[in-house]
């Protein structure tokens, strides 16, 4: 009987030990899938850091400091650390391995110019690892101009890889993998950035720097019943959708524009959609053409050939 005992005592213990370790193991888990809900983390600030590059980076929030990871893409590394990586980078962009580090401190350039001024991040909490003290959180990162990723991506500093997570008010992520496929094409036609380096155009800017992402709150201020696309502070936790920044270059008010009519130089994304024959893509096209000194002037977007422009062209002013 104390045999058996002594049994049981060890089995009920050893189930104990690995009952303990999945627990500890389910925990960990949730912990790196981070929050259900996006956080929005206001008037963020860039932490000059060694360690810094184009696509994570210290910030601050308050009195607590962050390390973020852009969400979808992927800036080349600055230094030789990562030799593999650089390698994979470097093919990707068609550039030898220290071409693709003079890239990476470009893209490093750029994030530090483009989050010179506060910005907001939205995140989940998702562990996106790293050698730091610091825990790096995945993001989408907003500077005044909009969404940073696509920025990089524009002006080809950066290529579409990494981790996937749908935007802010998106239900997937394939709408804005779709729109910067598009940044990325318009980039290797301007032949700038990484796309440039045999050129000698690696700080050369995109021709058009517009038509970037923002993400702002769904409900709109109750003061201003028709207000821009602030670049505000959105309440933590708050449901936000996925709209493209206007052109501030052409505004129209609303009291001049005919009833069932689209003004096409600042019409969100969306507004663009239910137009039929204007899906996701073509909206990009649109809002990244703009501006446009006419409707008529749609024949030029990409993708609008007569039949399409035939269609499309009644419902705008």
């Amino acid at each position: 009987m104390i045999f058996r005992s002594s049994i049981f005592a060890r089995v009920g213990v050893n189930a104990l030990v690995a009952f303990v370790a999945l627990w500890a193991a389910v925990v960990t888990l949730a912990a790196r899938d981070g929050s259900k809900q996006w956080i929005v983390l206001n008037n963020c600030r860039l932490i000059a850091n060694p360690a810094n590059d184009g696509d994570s980076f210290h910030a601050s929030a308050g009195a607590k400091e962050y390390i973020f990871r852009l969400y979808l893409v992927d800036a080349p590394e600055t230094d030789e650390m990562t030799p593999g990586r650089l390698v994979e980078q470097a093919k990707y962009f068609g550039i030898s391995v220290p071409q693709a580090i003079e890239v990476g401190q470009a893209a490093k350039e750029f994030t530090r110019e483009k989050l010179s001024q506060p910005f907001i991040a939205f995140t989940h909490m998702s562990d996106a690892l790293g050698q730091s003290r610091l825990e790096r959180f995945y993001a989408f990162v907003q500077s005044k101009q909009g969404d940073l990723g696509e920025q990089l991506v524009r002006n080809g500093l950066a290529r579409i890889h990494g981790y996937k997570a749908a935007p802010p008010g998106l239900r997937n992520s394939r709408v804005e993998v779709q729109k910067l496929q598009l940044f990325e094409q318009q980039a290797k036609q301007e032949k700038i950035g990484a796309w440039g380096v045999n050129a000698g155009r690696l700080n050369i800017r995109a021709e058009n720097q517009s038509g970037f992402s923002f993400f702002i709150p769904a409900e709109k201020p109750r003061s201003r019943p028709t207000p821009a696309i602030p670049f505000s502070s959105p309440k933590p936790g708050a449901s936000v959708p996925f709209v493209s920044a206007p052109n501030p270059s052409r505004s129209h008010g609303k009291a001049k524009t005919p009833l069932g009519k689209i003004d096409i130089n600042t019409a969100t994304e969306k507004e663009l959609t239910t137009v039929p024959g204007i899906g996701h893509v073509m909206a990009a096209r649109i809002i990244t053409a703009r501006p446009f000194r006419s409707a008529d002037d749609l024949k030029r977007v990409s993708g609008i050939g007569d039949r399409k422009y035939a269609q499309i062209r009644p419902y705008f002013q």
